[in-house]
This record gives structure tokens, sequence and C-alpha cells, in this order.
């Protein structure tokens, strides 16, 4: 990340991010009423704590669903997928996830702000906004990745029945460059690249995300080369300068017997030289 200022309460954490989200809650509560509702997210909550607890993970936030942290990628990947293909057949409720490695600042509160109640731990920065992106792109029981995430975990998927698909690139609103997504899964359903919304706009599938790639080589490539001819451009203009300051018209224009990288020289010949006595 680039040098910032942090207040004590601050710090600079690079952090696995997993945004969870319940699929149609809102439905639900509508139709099964607030005291069923809340028994049954209540179930589903201690269900979800428990799986965090046994990954390593740190629930930061609840609403709808909960935005987690870990330390390491490879325990949000084994949440997720534990996740999956347990809790929605025990509550019937079904969620997505989306998981992304990044930067952030961890914000701890103020003993008397979580009083008033606010949460111990905040999590800033667009690390989360990228995760939440790509959480919103996922269908049912579905878990998407980021290319950070992906590259992190592509050497330490141990388990040969999940995959990690390239999905393709998208356009994620808030986050300047296209992303890469993936998925992670062994059946159909999970690994079905997303269409995309108004929020996150499918630009293509695996040949759009080559053609980038492409592009991307090639501008930095066309970089290079400017960089290394404006190095040239710049040496040669340094001899020209310098020559021309060495040349004899330009001291005897400017009335110059010796020119000022001599100076030292010649300051040097006059301290050594011995001293005469005044003439009568």
């Amino acid at each position: 990340m680039h040098k910032i200022n942090l207040t004590p309460e601050m710090r600079s954490r690079r952090l696995a991010l997993c945004f969870i989200d319940l699929i149609g809650s809102t439905a639900f509560v509508q139709k099964a009423g607030a005291l069923k509702a809340a028994r049954w997210l209540q179930y589903h909550d201690r269900l979800t704590r428990s799986l965090i607890h046994r990954h390593q993970g740190r629930e930061i936030d609840r609403s709808d669903g909960f935005l987690l942290s870990f330390e390491r990628i490879s325990n949000a990947l084994e949440f997720a997928l534990e996740y999956q293909a347990k809790i929605p057949l025990k509550t019937r409720l079904q969620a997505r996830i989306g998981l992304h490695l990044g930067d952030v600042i961890e914000v701890t509160q103020h003993e008397l702000e979580i009083m008033g109640g606010a949460k111990p731990i905040e999590l800033e920065g667009i690390a989360k906004n990228t995760a939440a992106r790509i959480m919103s792109l996922c269908g049912p029981q579905q878990i998407l990745l980021s290319h950070e995430a992906y590259q992190a975990l592509r050497f330490k998927n141990h388990n040969p029945e999940i995959r990690l698909e390239l999905m393709g690139l998208y356009s994620l609103k808030g986050i300047s460059a296209p992303q890469r997504v993936y998925a992670a899964g062994s059946s159909t359903q999970a690994l079905t690249p997303p269409q995309g919304h108004s929020k996150a706009l499918r630009l293509g599938g695996p040949k759009k995300v080559k053609a980038h790639l492409r592009h991307l080589r090639f501008m930095e490539k066309v970089k290079w080369v400017i960089l290394r001819l404006a190095l040239i451009i710049l040496i040669i203009l340094a001899g020209f300068t310098l020559k021309g300051l060495l040349n004899p018209a330009f001291l005897n224009f400017f009335d110059i017997d010796h020119p000022p990288w001599n100076y030292p020289l010649k300051l040097k010949e006059l301290i050594n030289e011995p001293l005469q006595p005044p003439q009568p």
C-alpha cells in the first residue's frame, strides 16, 4: 500500500476478505414472520460462527450475511467450500460468497464507541468494495474469487475435486481496472459464469481476458521503449550541452579565463604558491 500516516487505532494489513450474502432474506422474513425468521437466522448464524472459528476466521460485520477476514486465503476458501456444502442443507437458506485478497486499514474502535453500538473492528479500503462487488456477481451457492485470491490459491488448492476456473472479465462499479473473476467448486452450477448486472458488467469470457492481457503486455512494452528513448535523448542532450560549455568561443564570450570546474584546482595552486615580500 502507499505510505500513509496512521493514527494509533489504525494499522495497515493484507487480509483475505469473505463476503456472505443470504439470497432472498427479505422475502424469507416476510413469508415466515419475524419470530420464525429470527429463530432460523439465529440457527444459521450459530452454524456459521462455528465454521468461522474452525477455519480461524474473524467476524467483522453481520447484516443480511457476514463480512469475515482471514489471515490466509486458503482458510477463507476452505471455510467457503464447507459453508456451501453444509449450511444451506441445514437451514434451507441459500447464499453467495465472494473472496478477495487485498490491503485494508484495520480500525480498532474505542471502548466508549463500542458501548454506543459501534463494531469493535472496522475494515476500510478498496479491497472491501472489491470483495463485495465480486460477491454480488454470484449465483445461488456459488463462490467467486478475485484474481489476487486466485493467484495466491492456484498452488495451494490440494483438493483434487475442487476446480478454480476463470469466469471472465468484469467491470466493477467504482473500481477503475477491469477484474478477472474466478469460481471455485466442482458442480456445473458452481462453475457457471455469471452474467453480470449494472454494478458488475460482464466484458467477456476467457477469450476477452486473453485479449485484455495481450493489450496490457503491449502497453508495458510501449512504456519500456518510451522510457529508454527518453533516457537516450537526455544523454545526447547532456553531451551536446557539455561540449558547448567546453567550447573556447563560449568561454571567451563570457570572459571566462578558467571554467568553473577548474576553480578547485586553481584555488589549490594559489594556496600552495609561496608568499613573496612586498616590493619597496
